[in-house]
């Protein structure tokens, strides 16, 4: 065994070298030999990612076969990477405990928080977030070597003092929930995985200082400056055969800058202060050099460059570009040389659409030239999503390696649509995006299973049914007729989702996912798990139960929804394999030590790159300072570094929008400050952006003239209801397209009560009291009970029914005031029909009674304001008199008699400020402007005739809005376009037939 180096090794490769390139192209020639000695080379990694990235380098830099290193993960500055096994092999620290499960942890820490906020406890979903938090602060302590004593020191007490008396509540909860945390560990014999990965570091740092491998270990791409991976780099640096490689270590930076960033971390003792520039791209590699305990001076450059390296003079304008606010004065004596970014380029956007669009044409004219890699760089994972969609324009598929959050598959929304149905109490929205989901039935049988669901969509158009299966299974039982089959079809669907049964109210955290678990298995059968996706949710799956199991917790099934989708968001799908072998679409870790000719760096805008500081929510920056711990704008500092190391390569290209989804957007301070100090030597894209534009730039079309459509002298020859009269007078294209073309609106599903829908309940509630005797005090418990069998709406149950309550009421009672006139019900809901110039005439009667002297009295029944007197007179409130025509012709089974009296029995607000009133549209005492009772049919059948002449049997168009200032109905103004034409100058435009 030789003895440790005298002198730490540490090396830098500049930011305009590919650092994995570089890595193996100075790594080859140094340890390549007959005897395999690249394979016997341990090189240190920060994750697995560089390892496949330094794995590729390699692969290019051979040129023929070679046996690869030995490469160990340990650690990136996320530290959310497992440690390889050279650090934690079988019997290795034996006396090291084992790492506590992270998911009992999490649900462990929810419970002791609810323990010590009592009454004040949130929901489970809320709760775990906290807990979260919580979770994420003990190992960012850990990680820093901070234990729970240390927070009891003088210093850390005396800045807690000073705070607010939120932040002082806040720290002592956090302190509180740590102390119990830690004695439940010790109790339990276990650790958290920050403290084990610390404790093994050290174990293996301790073994290397007294015992050198044998073979040479050199540590590349580290830049995790935990006191921990400092002390073990050190130990590796004095190897005999050992070193240290750091990416994009500034070692042209004046030193008076270097000493500005801070002196955190240094044996004399530094600290971090509020002065300190944590935002500098290199304040984090300076932090590690100096837990390392060595001088920038001690560093030395790695002259193995990568392959196509950036123009050299790049390194000191990156150097520049970085510098802190005081020090950038310099800028404007600065040489050309000095500021020179050459390949670089700055492309501005109108919106993250068109970005992507430009990003994707820079990607397709680059892969075109042969071996030309390109990597797109991006922390917007939509932004990237919107990439691959339009690559996929061009058969280009791309895989995002940054991978995609496990609610964003497809297995993943099946466990979620699972939970959100449970939370809704099979509400239809959720229930039926559960049963159209692509997964759902896959195979030969799912265009029969889609017409199932299509048919049960129509079912559940309009107010949402009661709560749970049996509620839809009736609304299903009510449409039989409309639907043979369908009701079967429902059992086998309840009896897939038979394990939902029994989730409601508050239940077992582990029984609700093996419940989702069953019913997205038995639904979608064992392809829910078949793929890259299913196999991630599968193990969440298994992961949480076991962890519920044992750390048991109940959970309302109203938040299930919420507490999943956190869960699983902190878990990214990525693609196993498939995109273009040139192309790769990074997120900043996943873009660390790669290599590209082409770079483009996407979504450079504030709260994007850099992302938004995010402030620990328990621990104040005052008090992580005092515990030694960087604050939330250390992470600015980290992006810097991501960008710094992107501008490395040969080309790259720096983009970002003027507006995103929300509003306008600020480009990113790297952004100002490159436009800053290049000036007018900043080079722009433009070509790329105009090409976007030019492809969502199409030809602008007619302008579309107001349909006048001419149907045939057959086709017009249809029914005329006494409801469509008005249409077909005032409107005459919504008549045409109702009547003629049989179009109907759908409600939308899970619709707040229309008016329509109003209308309807109404008449079905008096239908029923009238069919069960229409005896006094029996209408309202008739339509109480007929609401809660009709809906479950809440604005149903607490806005409308109330007042319609009030209303039914007044029915009831100027019924039996009536009565006592002498008047009698006659007919309710009846239907009835006639024929006119050979043309039918049908209709609904809601009611027609019979008075002392024999003749009739027609009533409609309105939920809201009736017709006024004025447009019965101009023909467009038609619907009682062509009712009267029917019955005076005995066009209804049953009634015989002259119509004598017209009236509309409004269900509206009265001017008592009561609810219910009567109202005539011909002349009576309450409106004496109006047609004479005796004028009121023979206007009516005027209107009906010659509405006939002109459009059923004649050949006037049905224009649209005909009578655009008329009160009228909208179901078809999308059809007929209206937005295109209302409004507009048409001359010269032509009619158009538009049938």
């Amino acid at each position: 065994m030789g003895e440790a180096s005298s002198r730490p090794r540490v090396w830098s490769i500049a930011a305009h070298r590919g650092f994995a390139d570089a890595l193996a192209a100075g790594l080859i020639p140094r340890y390549r030999d007959e005897r395999f000695g690249l394979a016997k080379l341990t090189l240190l990694l920060p994750s697995q990612r560089a390892v496949r990235i330094v794995t590729e380098a390699f692969v290019r830099a051979s040129g023929a076969g070679l046996l690869l290193p030995r490469m160990v993960v340990i650690g990136d500055l996320d530290l959310d990477e497992t440690l390889g096994p050279l650090l934690d092999p079988i019997g290795a620290g034996v006396d090291i405990p084992e790492a506590v499960d992270p998911v009992w942890r999490l649900l462990r820490l929810a419970q002791l928080l609810r323990d010590e906020l009592g009454v004040e406890a949130p929901g489970e979903a809320s709760l775990l977030r906290q807990a979260r938090g919580i979770a994420q602060g003990i190992d960012r302590l850990l990680v820093e070597g901070v234990a729970v004593e240390d927070m009891l020191d003088e210093a850390v007490v005396g800045v807690a003092v000073e705070l607010s008396e939120h932040w002082r509540a806040n720290t002592a909860l956090f302190a509180r929930v740590f102390a119990r945390w830690q004695a439940e560990l010790a109790e339990l014999g276990r650790l958290d995985a920050p403290e084990r990965r610390n404790r093994l570091l050290a174990h293996a740092a301790q073994g290397w200082r007294e015992r050198p491998p044998a073979h040479p270990v050199i540590a590349a791409g580290v830049t995790s400056a935990s006191p921990a991976i400092a002390r073990l780099l050190r130990v590796v640096s004095e190897l005999p055969d050992g070193g240290v490689i750091l990416p994009d270590l500034d070692l042209a930076l004046g030193d008076d800058v270097w000493d500005a960033l801070g002196s955190a971390g240094s044996a004399e003792g530094g600290v971090f202060e509020r002065g300190d520039v944590v935002t500098h791209p290199q304040y984090h590699l300076k932090l590690l050099l100096n837990r390392m305990g060595i001088a920038r001076g001690e560093v030395e450059p790695w002259h193995r460059s990568g392959l196509s390296p950036a123009p050299p003079e790049r390194s000191r304008a990156i150097s520049n570009l970085f510098l802190p606010p005081e020090a950038s004065a310099v800028w404007v004596s600065l040489e050309a040389k000095d500021r020179r970014l050459s390949g670089v380029r700055v492309m501005e956007s109108a919106n993250p659409e068109e970005e992507a669009q430009a990003i994707a044409v820079l990607v397709r004219e680059a892969i075109e030239v042969p071996e030309r890699r390109v990597a797109v760089i991006t922390p917007d994972r939509s932004l990237a999503a919107r990439v691959v969609a339009h690559l996929g324009r061009w058969n280009i598929v791309a895989d995002d390696t940054a991978g995609r959050p496990l609610p964003q598959t497809a297995a993943g929304r099946v466990l979620l649509q699972l939970a959100e149905a449970v939370a809704d109490r099979i509400a239809p929205v959720p229930l039926l995006a559960l049963l159209g989901h692509p997964l759902v039935r896959a195979g030969e049988e799912r265009p029969a299973w889609l017409e199932r669901v299509r048919q049960l969509d129509l079912v559940l158009r309009g107010p949402r049914p009661g709560p749970g299966l049996p509620a839809i299974r009736q609304a299903v039982e009510k449409r039989e007729k409309a639907f043979p089959g369908l009701t079967e079809w429902w059992s086998s669907v309840e009896d897939l989702m038979f394990p939902l049964v029994s989730l409601e109210g508050a239940v077992p955290l582990d029984m609700a996912l093996v419940a989702l678990a069953e019913a997205g298995e038995a639904l979608c059968g064992t392809g829910l798990w078949a793929q890259a996706d299913g196999r991630s949710l599968a193990q969440f799956v298994e992961r949480w139960r076991e962890a519920a199991g044992g750390a048991p917790s109940m959970v309302d099934c109203a938040e299930l929804p919420a507490l999943l989708r956190d869960a699983m968001e902190e878990i990214a799908v990525r693609p196993p394999w498939g995109g273009h072998p040139r192309l790769a679409i990074y997120g900043l870790l996943e873009a660390r030590m790669s290599r590209a000719d082409l770079v483009i760096c996407g979504g450079l805008t504030e709260g994007t790159w850099p992302g938004n500081p995010a402030p620990d929510p328990l621990l104040a920056p005052p008090i992580l300072r005092a515990l030694g711990i960087p604050g939330a704008d250390f992470r600015i500092g980290l992006a810097a570094h991501d960008l710094a190391a992107a501008l490395g390569a040969p080309e790259v290209v720096l983009s970002h929008a003027r507006r995103d989804a929300s509003g306008p957007a600020i480009p990113s301070r790297f952004i100002l400050r490159i436009q800053a100090m290049l000036a007018e030597q900043l080079r722009t894209e433009e070509r790329a952006v105009e090409l976007a534009q030019a492809i969502a730039d199409a030809a602008p079309a007619e302008p579309y003239p107001q349909p006048k459509p001419m149907p045939s002298a057959e086709q017009r020859k249809v029914p005329i209801a006494v409801t469509a009269l008005d249409r077909l007078r005032g409107d005459p294209y919504q008549f045409y397209a109702s009547a003629i073309l049989r179009l109907r609106t759908l409600d939308p599903i899970d619709a707040n009560p229309t008016p329509a829908w109003r209308g309807t309940a109404v008449h079905d509630v008096l239908k029923a009291w009238h069919e069960a005797g229409g005896a006094p005090g029996e209408l309202v418990p008739i339509a109480e009970r007929m609401f809660d069998e009709m809906s479950a709406h809440p604005f149903m149950r607490t806005m409308w029914r109330p007042r319609l309550i009030d209303a039914l009421l007044w029915i009831e009672a100027e019924t039996d005031r009536l009565a006592g006139e002498g008047r009698t019900v006659l007919s309710v809901e009846q239907k009835g029909e006639i024929v006119v110039d050979g043309i039918r005439i049908h209709g609904r009667a809601d009611r027609i009674d019979k008075l002392a002297d024999g003749t009739l009295a027609i009533v409609d029944y309105k939920t809201g304001m009736p017709p006024s007197a004025k447009m019965v007179e101009q023909g467009f409130a038609l619907q009682l008199g062509l009712i009267g025509l029917l019955a005076k012709r005995g066009g209804i089974a049953g009634v015989a008699g002259e119509p004598a009296r017209f009236e509309y029995w409004s269900l509206g607000r009265n001017k008592d400020r009561g609810f219910g009133y009567l109202k005539s549209p011909v002349k009576d005492k309450s409106n004496r402007a109006a047609l004479l009772p005796e004028e009121f049919l023979p206007a009516t059948e005027q209107f009906l005739r010659e509405a006939i002449a002109q459009w059923l049997l004649g050949s006037e168009p049905f224009t649209a809005r005909l009578n655009p200032d008329l009160p009228g109905y909208s179901d078809y103004d999308q059809l007929m376009r209206l937005d295109e034409w209302q409004g507009r100058d048409r001359a010269g435009s032509g009619d158009g037939d538009m049938a």
